[in-house]
């Protein structure tokens, strides 16, 4: 078992609580997931919610107090034991969960109820985690389906409220009617749908000689526009590729939408050179990750001010040279840990000229200057033959930034397979 906290005392208070009462068990569990070899089989990377009065609805949290949270997830790689990693980063106070499984779905929020688990921590149905803290969960025997959705419900804390998520899920979620439905197998107990994911930030699986993938970045990574509820996402498509080469790899997404490498935002979570280790470096069979970052820096900087919530914000003047310094802070982090980095470069967006330079300078750099790994060609892959800076029609969702399905699909098969994880 894997723990760590913000707040060292409260974390020393939580593990004797979640060890005291069965030592046998709890030294038990830590003996086996330390002798086992753990790849992260399906993640998502959490931001705080904006914290003002008279939010846009697009920014309000349903309402999860005394209620069961059931999320949907899909692992990239199968195993017959798998563990629950769960996060309280940017809570203000403990993460209460009274009680949690995980069991096949069976379509929206119904899940098979013969082939439901219970997800223990410690040897104990509940856990009260501290803020910044995060934790694995007890090795639990289910056999997880490569490709196929999973329901992980929790029961949680009477005044538990959601202050973090992981804001497009591209996923429809479910909360419940009051009270304890980790049990429940109907539709019907889950009235509330919502497309976020929340605490449940990855579930790993015991899969020796496997590896893992770990895809980082701002919306294109994130799968922004692509059809909800069906993994067409660049990573879920490479996860598909990878699964027909019949290799034992998963691809975790790591992607947050608005994001940016040198700068925090209110809305889209912070700078991913700053998470990085974090969000990428600290999942459990890490060996190679894909980079695609910076349009966001590029564009922001040019977006005027707004009044009340501007997720734009900080309006940080970006060029070129800070952002391939940013990289290299990244790659020099990425191979401190002996994972290796592949850069894609940047899509194309339609931009002013004065961008366009600064997308331009960029992507040369990624593609010559030997500082990545590898390189991941994703401009020359989705870009308008006709007019360069443009998508490709078919490649384009409507709005000239983010791809289509179709347009991530060949974002997926640009990535060279002799390029991740020694193929």
């Amino acid at each position: 078992m894997k723990i760590s906290f913000a707040t060292t005392a409260a974390g020393a208070a939580l593990l004797v609580a979640i060890g005291a009462a069965t030592p046998a068990f709890a030294q038990q569990a830590a003996a086996q997931a330390a002798s086992a070899h753990w790849v992260t089989s399906w993640a998502t990377a959490l931001q705080s919610i904006p914290e003002r009065d008279a939010l846009p609805a697009l920014y309000r949290a349903p309402d999860v107090a005394g209620r069961t949270v059931r999320q949907i997830v899909y692992p990239t790689l199968g195993g017959e034991v798998a563990r629950v990693h769960i996060s309280n980063l940017y809570g203000r106070a403990p993460l209460v969960i009274g009680a949690m499984a995980i069991a096949p779905s069976a379509g929206g929020s119904a899940v098979s109820q013969a082939e439901s688990v219970r997800v223990t921590f410690g040897g104990k149905a509940s856990v009260s985690l501290p803020p910044g803290a995060e934790l694995e969960s007890d090795p639990v025997r289910i056999g997880l389906k490569q490709g196929a959705p999973y329901a992980i419900s929790s029961y949680m804390g009477s005044e538990q409220k959601m202050v973090a998520w992981h804001r497009v899920s591209s996923q429809v979620n479910y909360v419940s009617r009051p009270g304890d439905h980790v049990a429940d197998p109907s539709i019907g107990a889950f009235p509330v749908r919502f497309t976020q994911y929340a605490w449940v930030t990855a579930l790993a699986v015991e899969a020796p000689g496997a590896q893992t993938i770990a895809a980082i970045g701002d919306s294109i990574t994130d799968g922004m526009r692509s059809s909800l509820n069906e993994n067409r996402r660049w990573p879920d498509a490479l996860a598909k590729r990878l699964a027909r080469e019949q290799t034992n790899l998963a691809v975790i997404d790591l992607g947050i939408s608005g994001n940016r490498l040198l700068s925090d935002s209110p809305c889209y979570g912070e700078a991913l050179e700053r998470r990085f280790q974090r969000d990428a470096l600290g999942h459990a069979g890490v060996r190679t990750a894909v980079l695609l970052i910076g349009i966001n820096d590029i564009n922001f900087q040019a977006m005027p001010p707004r009044a009340g919530l501007d997720c734009d914000f900080p309006h940080t003047q970006v060029g070129a040279d800070d952002l391939i310094g940013g990289y290299r802070r990244v790659i020099a982090a990425a191979h401190a840990r002996g994972v290796r980095l592949l850069g894609a470069t940047i899509t194309p967006a339609d931009l002013p000229p004065e961008r366009e330079a600064i997308r331009a300078k960029v992507n040369q750099w990624i593609r010559t200057s030997g500082q990545f790994d590898g390189v991941v060609d994703f401009d020359a892959a989705l870009r308008d033959p006709a007019n360069p800076l443009r998508l490709r029609r078919e490649f384009d969702s409507g709005d000239h930034i983010h791809p289509s399905d179709a347009g991530y699909g060949a974002m997926a098969n640009a990535v060279p397979l002799s390029a991740i994880a020694g193929k």
